[in-house]
Formats: C-alpha cells, sequence, structure tokens
C-alpha cells in the first residue's frame, strides 16, 4: 500500500502562523505555547481523507486538527489532556462552525494513552490519526523584548503546558517517548484499514543539545506497531523568489545566536518534519 503523493518540501510557511490563524481561531486560543501549523494540518488533512471521513488527533491542544478537519468537511475527533485547553478548542469549534465549517468535530478531555477507550465508539473507522508530541513542560512562549517595553528586560509568558505533573509534557524524554509510543498504539486501533498516521516534529535542544527528536518518534512508532512510509519537510519559513523567508522566533534567533558565539554551528529551525506511517499488519509483507 503506498500513501498519496506528497512533494518533498510542503510550502506551508507562505503566511506567517498569526496571519494563517487571524480570524480562523478565536483571540484567547492564542495563548496555547506549542499550536500546530495551520496551513500544515490542512495540507495533511486534505491529502490523506476526503470529505465525510473521519479525523483523530489524541493530543489536540487548542484544535487546529479539528478545525481544519470542519472546514475541509471533514469529521474530527480530539483528546486534550488539559481542561483549559478543551475550553480553548470547543471554542475554536464553535468558531468554525459560525463560520461556514461543515464537519462535525467532538472534543473529550482525558489522558491521550486512553483513546482507545475514550472513543471505542470510532474503532475501525478513522482514515486519519494527526499529532503532534509536546516538546517538554516549557516552550518559548511569547515575549515582550527590550524593543517593545522601553528598554526593559525580557518578559516571558504562555511558555508553559501545564503545572500538573500528570501531564506528559513533563515527563524527561525516555518517558515522555515512551508515553508517546502508547498513544500511538492506542490512536493506530482507531484506524480503519489502510488509515493514516501523520506526526509532524522537529529537533529539540536539551541543555545545550540538539537531539533528533523526529529520529526517536520513528523509533518509538516501529516499536508500536507502525511503519514509516513517507517523510517530508513542512516549511514554518516562507518561499520567495526562490530563497526561504525567516519566520523563526525571537527564542530561536537568540539561542542560534548563542551557539555560534560558542562556535557550534547552529541554524534556526525553517521546518517540521512530517513523517507517516501505517500500521506493519496494514502492509504487504515485502515492504514491512
Amino acid at each position: 500500500m503506498r500513501s498519496p503523493a506528497l512533494m518533498s518540501v510542503l510550502p506551508t510557511g507562505q503566511r506567517p502562523s498569526r496571519l494563517q490563524r487571524q480570524g480562523r481561531y478565536t483571540p484567547e486560543s492564542m495563548r496555547h505555547p506549542g499550536k500546530m501549523l495551520p496551513a500544515i494540518a490542512a495540507t495533511v488533512i486534505d491529502t490523506f481523507t476526503r470529505p465525510g471521513d473521519l479525523v483523530i488527533d489524541p493530543m489536540c491542544g487548542i484544535g487546529t486538527t479539528l478545525v481544519e478537519a470542519a472546514h475541509l468537511g471533514r469529521d474530527a475527533a480530539g483528546v486534550e489532556y488539559e481542561p483549559d485547553f478543551v475550553h480553548l478548542t470547543l471554542g475554536n469549534l464553535r468558531h468554525a462552525r459560525a463560520h461556514g465549517a461543515t464537519g462535525r468535530a467532538q472534543v473529550a478531555c482525558g489522558d491521550a494513552r486512553n483513546i482507545a477507550t475514550i472513543y471505542r465508539t470510532l474503532h475501525g473507522r478513522a482514515a486519519l490519526v494527526l499529532t503532534s508530541p509536546p516538546y517538554g513542560s516549557r516552550t518559548h512562549g511569547h515575549i515582550r523584548s527590550g524593543r517593545d517595553n522601553g528598554g526593559g528586560k525580557i518578559i516571558k509568558r504562555n511558555n508553559r503546558y501545564s503545572t500538573d505533573r500528570g501531564n506528559l509534557a513533563h515527563h524527561p524524554l525516555p518517558g515522555l517517548l515512551g508515553g508517546f509510543g502508547q498513544i500511538l498504539a492506542s490512536s493506530a486501533s482507531l484506524l480503519r484499514p489502510g488509515g493514516v498516521i501523520a506526526v509532524t516534529v522537529r529537533p529539540i535542544r536539551v541543555q545545550g543539545e540538539l537531539i533528533d527528536l523526529p529520529g526517536q518518534v520513528v523509533d518509538t512508532a516501529n516499536n508500536n506497531g507502525l511503519v514509516l512510509t513517507g517523510r517530508c519537510a513542512a516549511l514554518l519559513a516562507g518561499l520567495r523568489d526562490g530563497r526561504l523567508v525567516n519566520r523563526a522566533s525571537f527564542f530561536q534567533m537568540l539561542e542560534t545566536r548563542r551557539a555560534r558565539d560558542r562556535g557550534i554551528p547552529a541554524c534556526a529551525t525553517a521546518h517540521e518534519d512530517l513523517l507517516i506511517f501505517h500500521r506493519a499488519t496494514d502492509l504487504p509483507e515485502a515492504s514491512r
């Protein structure tokens, strides 16, 4: 079984993230620290599903996957651990419905490792599972730099997923990956035959060390009965006149400069890896 054709590089960053969300998502939902880029979600959903299909996101955050699915006429179901983010998702779904989205969507508050139980009535129905792992308990979030506040110190906000220690984002990387593997395996039981699991993920730095998180996600998925069948780059940067337009955050640029000052060759992130998986049981023996 082969996945639908995707370009090796997806031009998903042609508009800045804030413009992709402007008017499409509620202003209060912008405070989530790790939102999926809407253009990535829309591209993946449009490629791997048809109108009326079911899309699942087991870690749905503010509901980007669900909102984009609904706007494309797909049905969607998500799970989110944090009650506050569930309320943001519900607000975004109401907003989407008010602006013409025709797909039906639902969200449950709970632990995504139990998604097969939470959505037991959806077993064997999903065409696509689309999600992204957390990147630890903290992210860069939003900042006010000295330029913004009259030369004062940098102020961070919205840079934590949660203060609940039960949130998977608080686990050290091995525990986080172990939990994510459980989520992938549980989500796979909701897929129909030939259904796809798509994961967007980028490398991260832990105490200054660059970690190949995409590679570790591939290993985790393989250990949970999934096979990598596609991989491409979903751009976070824009393309203009054959060149990349950098849309890196303030903190990405700051950390890049600091690394270079220490003699470490470093670049700001310009893309996310889009990893496409099928269940091993859905593939011919020769392709496993």
